[in-house]
Order: structure tokens, then C-alpha cells, then sequence
């Protein structure tokens, strides 16, 4: 018997984000209220001067899909950036998980907010139990390979970063707690301030010119400007509101 058309690709054939579960009822790890106001304040200063937003993907607990072999298998990152991906512009279009082989690029950096229940398999000091998924170090460092590795402790202030060497990731130095990332022209480092009305010491996205600004921060800045050129205009004799 003869075949009329080629067999289908595997990524037609693999499960998609439509066939895979977003979340779980009663998992364990799920963010509490540190996690939501630190990874937001990651995507909100997340600002490369080589990549545009609409090629960036910054993800927050979403399911990140990660073996073809075994496709039901995931992780929840509390943070990762993915390069060179393509964002949804519509609403039906949003992502529900990121599924690698159908994508075809793992993330470029991963962040994971360490929490007493989840400290250990966040620095890679459990070991992978018989009949069970890789750990979260594995998988970043084995399977998909993840060129960077953040982890922040909140409760003792450590922020470390580790980067694949060879098959491996090995730590890096830090000095005063900074980052630097070239290919993306942006640093990773801590910050003492208020964000959210939430003060505290956080993970924050600089470039060469210092702190990339959050939203609020943004509309401040504009704000101030405008007021400055308020008053230049009225110096001048001039109504700023009549050119409104």
C-alpha cells in the first residue's frame, strides 16, 4: 500500500499548549505576594537596548514544557526571559504555557526566588527520585541548558548567578552585587527602594546609565518635564495652557 502524503513533523504531531495542563489544583510552590511584586518589577525594567519587547518573552510561573520524550513533563520558573521569540499582539493569542519543541528556543535566563519549601532543589542539593521528573537545576542545566541562572534568598539577602560552563554551570563572582549581561546590554543587581509601596531590597534590571526606570517612575519623570516647561513658558510671558 502506498502512502499518499509524508509523514507529519513531529512538531505537528507533538502536544501543543492547548493540549497540556497551565496549572495544577493544590500544587505546591505557587507564587505568594514577594514573588508577584518581584517578578513584576523584573518585566517592568527588563528594557534591552537589543531586543524590542514584541522579541522578548518575560514570563512569571508560567509552565515552562521542556522534554519532547516525556511531554507532560514541566517546570514554573518564578521568572525567565526568553530571546528572539515572537509576543502575542492579541488577547486570544497569549500564551497559556511555553512549550519548548514548539517554539524551538529555551530561555536565555531564569530566575528562581528562593522559599524554605523550595531552597534546596533551587541550588541543586537534591537529587533526582526514581520514576520522577528531572529537578529544576537538571533540567536548566542539563537538558535545556539555560545560559544563565539566577537565584535570589530574600530572607539573607544573597543574590547569586550561575553560567553554563562547558556541561556545566559554575558560579559567578558578583561584585557589589551586580551583574552584567552583554549580548542584552542590561545588568542584574540589588536595589534598596520602594516599589509597590513595598520596601525592601530587590532584584532590578540597570543598564550603562544607571536603574532602568518602572512605570511609575516613567510617568514622573514625565510629569516633571512637563511642569519644567511650564514654568519656562510662563517665564517667557507665555500661557502654557493656551497651547494645550
Amino acid at each position: 500500500m502506498y502512502q499518499n502524503n509524508p509523514p507529519l513533523s513531529p512538531k505537528e504531531t507533538m502536544p501543543t499548549m492547548y493540549d497540556l495542563p497551565s496549572e495544577l489544583v493544590g500544587e505546591s510552590g505557587l507564587p505568594d505576594e514577594f514573588h508577584c511584586i518581584q517578578a513584576d518589577l523584573l518585566s517592568e525594567t527588563c528594557q534591552s537596548a537589543n531586543y524590542t519587547p514584541a522579541e522578548m518573552l518575560l514570563a512569571s510561573d508560567l509552565n515552562l514544557y521542556y522534554d519532547p520524550r516525556h511531554p507532560g513533563w514541566y517546570k514554573r520558573p518564578d521568572w525567565y526571559m526568553v530571546l528572539g521569540v515572537a509576543n502575542a499582539n492579541q488577547q486570544e493569542n497569549l500564551r497559556l504555557s511555553y512549550v519548548v519543541w514548539q517554539e524551538g528556543i529555551a530561555p536565555y535566563l531564569v530566575v528562581e526566588l528562593l522559599s524554605p519549601g523550595t531552597e534546596q532543589e533551587d541550588l541543586g542539593q537534591t537529587l533526582r527520585e526514581v520514576n520522577k521528573p528531572p529537578t529544576k537545576w537538571e533540567v536548566y542545566e542539563h537538558i535545556l541548558r539555560v545560559p544563565y541562572y539566577v537565584v535570589y534568598d530574600r530572607y539573607e539577602n544573597k543574590f547569586r548567578v550561575f553560567k553554563i560552563n562547558g556541561t556545566r554551570y559554575e558560579s559567578v563572582f558578583l561584585p557589589e552585587n551586580r551583574f552584567w549581561l552583554e549580548e542584552i546590554e542590561m545588568g542584574l543587581g540589588l536595589w534598596q527602594g520602594s516599589y509597590q509601596n513595598t520596601e525592601g531590597l530587590w532584584l532590578r534590571w540597570y543598564n550603562a546609565d544607571g536603574w532602568l526606570p518602572t512605570l511609575a517612575e516613567k510617568a514622573d519623570s514625565e510629569r516633571q518635564r512637563a511642569d519644567k516647561l511650564a514654568e519656562k513658558l510662563r517665564s517667557l510671558g507665555i500661557d502654557p495652557d493656551s497651547l494645550a
